[in-house]
């Protein structure tokens, strides 16, 4: 299998020999990782994540996933932040980008649509008019059963189903991903008679895609998620056993990183010319952005998909402020070619491209963009994806997970809470008059 790369040559900031210079500090961040004792502790159970899940736990999920595609045109995932972007992040990496306009693009897989993730009463009221029409399940993720935006979602659509299916037979339609033993959530999946999948309380949202939190609506939506777990068990055996900072290329980002952050450059750009990687970049600017945005330290993490977006963003990028890095997920293998064709009038003046496919120029865009980009001095850095499916996402989630908490521990943070997220909570129940 081809790994995943990663490529700091044209830094700008910093050069192989000057990255090494900081070897003990990355190698105190590493072994601190590894030997479990640093800050936030314990919340990496998503370390072991990838080598402890059996294949009993799989079979369920895939056993359940089964059922629920079998009833359903369309799944609904409730859930925000990690309890439902990692799983997005995937399956719209995976699927037909056309899902929505040719339903059977992806083996007679239900449609998975989100709600949950925000407070729209127009979204809701939306996507219950498709439900009215639709056959439909829920899948619904919360620890506690009592965040806000998908505790409104779910009790709206709960009352939907059971009117439309009756209780007895909206029950079946209806699974829980919660906390084992405790939490509003829990009470209610053992009350009604939900399946349910635990949500382990070492592992936060953000790190949770591995779960059944993503693995469970990864499965409905018909990816292999035997073949994804198998992606990132591999990453982890690499990052565990080349221990060094020359071998170990979620050091490499992690220092990178850290460096170009010391040099000034408070903002990391994740660009991909692959827009069907849209989702991912907006996981992990979650995954990033809750782990390092604290005691007024960390990187502010932002994402454009080139080359749409260097028609809005390129400018700015070119000749903006110097306060940003660049880094790009640049994936090399299409699933399809489409060969530029001749056109004997040539109106266009296209003919030069004859026989290219849209990826040869693709790259060659990417190739342009980033020397460009360099020269402007925006210091370029560079995750090479053989191709996107099952395995090398994979990888790609736990090589983020690795180099996220790495980057934390550079900090001297604590890369796994997130205080922060309480601030406008507080504010909005107070507004809204909850009891105390």
């Amino acid at each position: 299998m081809n790994m995943i790369q990663f490529d700091f040559s044209q830094s700008i900031l910093f050069s192989k020999d000057e990255l090494q210079n900081h070897q003990e500090e990355i190698s105190n961040a590493y072994q601190t990782l590894l030997a479990k004792n640093g800050k936030g502790n314990d919340f990496l159970g998503w370390l072991d994540l990838p080598a402890d899940i059996d294949e009993n736990t799989l079979g369920r999920i895939q056993n359940c996933a089964n059922g629920l595609a079998r009833q359903s045109e369309v799944v609904v995932v409730i859930g925000i932040g990690g309890s439902y972007l990692g799983a997005r992040a995937v399956i719209e990496a995976l699927q037909h980008s056309y899902k929505c306009l040719n339903p059977f693009s992806d083996n007679h897989a239900p449609l998975i649509t989100y709600a949950g993730n925000n407070m729209s009463e127009d979204c809701i009221c939306e996507l219950l008019e498709v439900l009215d029409q639709k056959d439909y399940s829920l899948i619904v993720i919360s620890k506690s059963g009592t965040t806000t935006e998908p505790a409104i979602a779910f009790r709206i659509l709960k009352k939907h189903c059971e009117d439309k299916y009756g209780k007895n037979l909206a029950k079946n339609r209806i699974v829980a991903i919660t906390d084992q033993s405790r939490g509003a959530l829990k009470t209610l999946a053992d009350a009604e008679g939900y399946e349910s999948f635990v949500i382990p309380d070492n592992v936060g949202g953000r790190y949770s895609v591995l779960t059944p939190v993503g693995l469970l609506p990864i499965a409905v939506a018909g990816f292999d998620i035997k073949k994804l777990v198998e992606g990132a068990k591999q990453m982890r055996s690499q990052l565990m056993n080349l221990n060094s900072l020359e071998q170990n290329i979620a050091q490499q980002y992690a220092l990178s990183r850290y460096l170009l952050y010391k040099a000034g450059k408070k903002v990391e750009l994740m660009v991909s010319f692959t827009p069907k990687l849209t989702f991912f970049i907006e996981w992990y600017k979650q995954l990033f952005g809750e782990s390092e945005g604290k005691e007024n330290k960390g990187i502010f993490p932002a994402g454009a998909i080139f080359s749409t977006d260097l028609h809005s963003l390129g400018q700015y990028i070119q000749q903006g402020e110097r306060h940003l890095f660049e880094t790009v997920i640049s994936v090399q293998k299409t699933h399809f070619q489409v060969p530029i064709p001749m056109d004997a009038n040539n109106i266009d003046k296209l003919n030069y491209l004859e026989g290219k496919s849209i990826q040869d120029i693709n790259l060659t865009a990417e190739e342009g963009t980033r020397m460009a980009h360099v020269d402007g001095n925006v210091p370029n850095l560079r995750i090479i994806v053989p191709q996107i499916d099952e395995e090398n996402l994979g990888e790609l989630i736990y090589f983020f997970e690795f180099s996220c908490a790495l980057g934390g521990y550079l900090l001297n943070i604590n890369p796994f809470d997130q205080p922060g997220v309480e601030a406008y909570k507080q504010n909005m129940f107070r507004l809204l008059g909850k009891p105390q």
